[in-house]
């Protein structure tokens, strides 16, 4: 059972990969606790929290489509390389603000996610091209929930840590302490070796955009997997983005409740992970998938309805571990669906997808949050993602299929 679960560590590159992104991805949640409360704090107001989230976001949406064309025509190691750079850039900017005192409303901050979005654009579409090439297609999914994993252990890690930093030393250790993890991916990449050699194209960019549209158009089942990707991210997010609005209004606490409660959705989604990877299978994934969005919905609603810390723990717990076992099972269809050469693109428009839903639903749920209250907002989108599985169980069956 062990074993079955760390295969893929088997592999050099990706094993330094892994620890490397493990190490900044703790920082992010690091940031991320630091920079929701700091948004909050300054500004008072859910709408700013949700802007927040859109403005890191929208860029993937505008520019992913272009990042997954590099992807696919440049080396994607020095593509990471340069998302790095800026994103570091990005931490220790802010760190300066807040330490000089010169960070006197949310402006700044917004600016700065902004430009991290932008790099994202770019890197994210890199990033998921280059895991593939780093194993066998055999290991793929096995891989791919190995990477869900330690995006999950630092959520559990990162927010404690943050928790304590932003508490005991102030938002600032948090974010210098991000802007120093980028130093870990960027020593794995100069490190590591891949096995994709871009191919010279004289091909425009929107052709090139076009035919990976085009290679999605062909295979229904792909167009149902990043619809499912989108309705999961703009409904499903949201529940996380707010929990500072749950931890000061429903709980009547600080920091410390946020920490606790960002900690048991990072905690459960490791659980997930975890479990797909033991499985690693690659039959039977749609329907499963299927299966886990409609528990996602009802753990989120019981989530946002409950009114014990305890029970939230809890649910948040559960529904964790539901979406990240929705994720990994659908990106590992998505990226075992997709040849090589398309990859770059292909997850590009899964990218703008699954990363497209977040600014959209956070969005929409900041503005509506002060109108309707943060738990019948949330209930309501539990029950809107028990629907669309529904739907895609018993009427539109492409993913179940699969």
């Amino acid at each position: 059972m062990f074993g079955r679960v760390f295969k893929a560590f088997q592999y050099r590159d990706f094993r330094l990969m892994w620890i490397g992104a493990c190490t900044s991805s703790i920082g992010t949640w690091m940031q991320i606790v630091a920079q929701s409360w700091l948004v909050y704090k300054i500004s008072g107001s859910p709408f700013f929290l949700g802007l927040d989230a859109f403005l890191g976001q929208v860029p993937i949406m505008l520019l992913s489509l272009v990042g997954g064309v590099f992807a696919d025509r440049r080396d994607r190691r020095k593509l990471l390389l340069m998302s790095q750079y800026v994103q570091m850039s990005c931490a220790f900017f802010l760190t300066f603000l807040v330490a000089a005192g010169l960070l006197k409303s949310v402006y700044p901050i917004l600016c700065l996610s902004t430009i991290v979005g932008f790099a994202q654009a770019f890197g994210g579409p890199a990033y998921q091209a280059l895991v593939p090439t780093l194993v066998t297609s055999e290991d793929l999914p096995n891989a791919i929930a190995l990477n869900s994993i330690q995006f999950n252990l630092a959520r559990v890690i990162g927010p404690m840590l943050g928790g304590l930093a932003l508490v005991k030393l102030g938002p600032e250790w948090c974010f210098s302490l991000n802007g120093l993890s980028f130093v870990a991916v960027i020593i794995t990449l100069y490190m590591v070796k891949t096995r994709f050699t871009p191919v010279r194209s004289t091909e425009t960019v929107m052709r090139s955009m076009r035919q990976g549209i085009g290679f999605i158009r062909q295979r229904e089942s792909m167009v149902s997997l990043i619809g499912l990707a989108f309705a999961m991210t703009m409904l499903g997010v949201p529940a996380l983005q707010f929990l500072p609005v749950f931890a000061k209004e429903v709980f009547h606490s600080g920091p410390q409740a946020f920490t606790i409660l960002l900690s048991c959705s990072g905690a459960g989604s490791v659980a997930g992970a975890l479990v797909v990877a033991a499985l690693a299978k690659k039959r039977g994934l749609g329907r499963s998938a299927v299966i886990m969005l409609a528990a996602f919905g009802a753990t989120m609603a019981s989530f946002a309805l409950s009114k014990v810390l305890w029970m939230s723990c809890f649910f948040l717990f559960l529904s964790g571990a539901c979406l990240m076992s929705v994720f990994a099972m659908v990106s590992s269809l998505v990226q075992l669906i997709a040849p090589d050469e398309m990859r770059g693109r292909v997850m590009s428009v899964y990218n703008v997808a699954f990363r497209g839903g977040m600014p959209i639903g956070s969005l929409a749920a900041g503005a509506l949050i002060p109108i309707f209250s943060a738990p019948i907002v949330l209930a309501t989108n539990g029950g809107l993602l028990i629907a669309v599985a529904l739907y895609l169980l018993f009427v539109q069956r492409r993913i179940a299929a699969l």
